[in-house]
C-alpha cells in the first residue's frame, strides 16, 4: 500500500535522518520524496510502499508522531488515497 509522510516543524539538524531511518527499521520503502526549508520552517513529503511494513498503519502514525513531538514537529502519515481525497478540489 502506499502512503503518504508529511512532516513540518521549525528547521534543525538531522530531521530528514531521523525520519528515514525510523521508516527503513519497520521496512517502509521511499519511493519519492520533496522537502524545503521556507525561512527557519522545514517541510517534507514523501510518498512511500508500507507493503512490507509489519505494523498496521495506525501504530506507525503513532511512532511518527511521537517521534516528531520529541524534535518538535508534526509528522503524519496517511493512506494515499485518503491524502488525495482530502486535497482534491
Amino acid at each position: 500500500m502506499k502512503a503518504i509522510v508529511t512532516v513540518i516543524g521549525k528547521d534543525q539538524v538531522g530531521i530528514i535522518a531521523a525520519v528515514c531511518s525510523l521508516l527503513a527499521e519497520h521496512s517502509i520503502n521511499i519511493l519519492d520524496i520533496t522537502q524545503t526549508v521556507l525561512q527557519d520552517y522545514f517541510t517534507m513529503v514523501m510518498l512511500v510502499d508500507t507493503s512490507a511494513c509489519s505494523l498496521p498503519i495506525g501504530d506507525m502514525s503513532d511512532l511518527l508522531a511521537k517521534a516528531g513531538e520529541k524534535r518538535g514537529l508534526s509528522i503524519r502519515i496517511q493512506r494515499e488515497d485518503i491524502f488525495n481525497a482530502m486535497h482534491r478540489i
